[in-house]
């Protein structure tokens, strides 16, 4: 009898000792199956390693530095390392679909490397021992996304993702052939020709949030086709729907047309309406900005120079598309009466129609 008092004594401390190193938490990609769990063991006083993003969204805007967060710890002491191990610091670049990585900066003890189009652009802060943040000079459009920094001591791991958000203006672009004439790889060159990049579907859903209503749908930077709708109405999708961003889904990149929607951001240099005694033709307003030491102006530099410098003029002026477009802050009579908005003329016939025309001057 008292040996199967003993046996059990020592079962209960065992299941007891089993309880207090295991834990069960729900499976990340169904959490509803309730009978499926993931096991995770340790020991009690193992220095198991934490990365920590301090902020989860950084913003910034094109040209600036900003600082992407990052530390690590030990969760069993206050120190930053182990001391058996080099900490080795690895960040990279989320794509859009969350396929692939892009190298961006890696660093083991006194080695550095940087990559593309990070070269000379990115360090690490080290403000402590434990600081992994990420220092990014020279805010470029294509620096928006998601970035992972990851810590690697040993055998143990672990990772956090910042999100860097650009202040701008998403606007929906076709060229002069007209709407729905852009394939994927179309639609990304002819955002990079007018000073901007294709969209997020973040940043596409940020615009409609603040009012942004197009009907036409466009490619953004996943691949996918989608169009926001503030006023529904009977050609956009029928009057008796919710507002929101409407989903055409992914569609082919080389095959399938439609237009696209860019994101731009501040620029450094000056953005005017050139004051000229005559009207012009196309190839004369090309010629009367380099004339006064600029550029005939692109077509996100308008948008830009509207929504975050509250650029506001009635003269309608080429752009470097052949489009004619005027910006306006202040709606008013004959000028745009009922919002502001980049209006758009169109592609008039470039050698006979004369019109004023707008310059951007880079800042050295």
């Amino acid at each position: 009898m008292k040996k199967i008092l003993v046996t059990v004594k020592m079962t209960s401390l065992l299941f007891l000792v089993l309880i207090s190193v295991c834990w069960a938490e729900p499976h990340p990609d169904n959490s509803s199956l309730e009978h499926e769990r993931i096991i995770h063991i340790q020991e009690e006083n193992g220095p198991r390693l934490l990365v920590v993003a301090e902020q989860a969204k950084i913003f910034s805007q094109r040209g600036g530095n900003v600082t992407l967060p990052c530390k690590f710890y030990h969760e069993h002491t206050s120190t930053a390392g182990s001391g058996t191990h080099k900490i080795r610091v690895k960040w990279t670049k989320l794509t859009s679909d969350y396929l692939k990585e892009v190298d961006v900066f890696v660093a083991m003890g006194h080695h550095r490397k940087s990559y593309g189009k990070y070269q000379g652009r990115v360090f690490l802060r080290e403000s402590s021992e434990n600081d992994a943040s990420l220092i990014i000079t020279n805010i470029m459009l294509d620096d928006y996304g998601r970035y992972k920094c990851e810590v690697i001591e040993g055998l143990e791991d672990d990772t956090a993702v910042v999100a860097l958000n650009l202040e701008g203006v998403v606007f929906p672009y076709s060229p002069r052939l007209g709407r729905y004439n852009l394939n994927f790889h179309e639609a990304q060159q002819a955002c990079l020709d007018q000073d901007s990049i294709i969209a997020s579907f973040d940043q596409l859903y940020d615009a409609w949030r603040s009012g942004l209503d197009w009907c036409n749908a466009g490619w953004l930077s996943d691949g996918s086709v989608q169009y926001p709708i503030t006023k529904p109405r009977e050609p956009c999708g029928g009057k008796n729907t919710v507002p929101g961003v409407r989903n055409y889904g992914f569609w082919d990149k080389e095959k399938s047309r439609y237009d696209v929607f860019c994101f731009t951001s501040n620029f450094n240099g000056r953005f005017y309406y050139l004051i000229h005694p005559t009207k012009l033709t196309y190839d004369e307003a090309v010629q009367a900005c380099l004339k006064d030491g600029a550029q005939i102006a692109k077509v996100g530099q308008i948008f830009a120079a509207w929504k975050l410098l509250g650029y506001d003029r009635c003269d309608a002026g080429w752009l470097a598309d052949g489009s004619v477009r005027y910006p306006i802050s202040r709606p008013r009579k004959r000028c745009s009466p009922n919002e502001a908005a980049v209006r758009f003329v169109g592609f008039p016939d470039k050698k006979h129609k004369l019109y004023g025309v707008y310059c951007f001057r880079a800042y050295n």
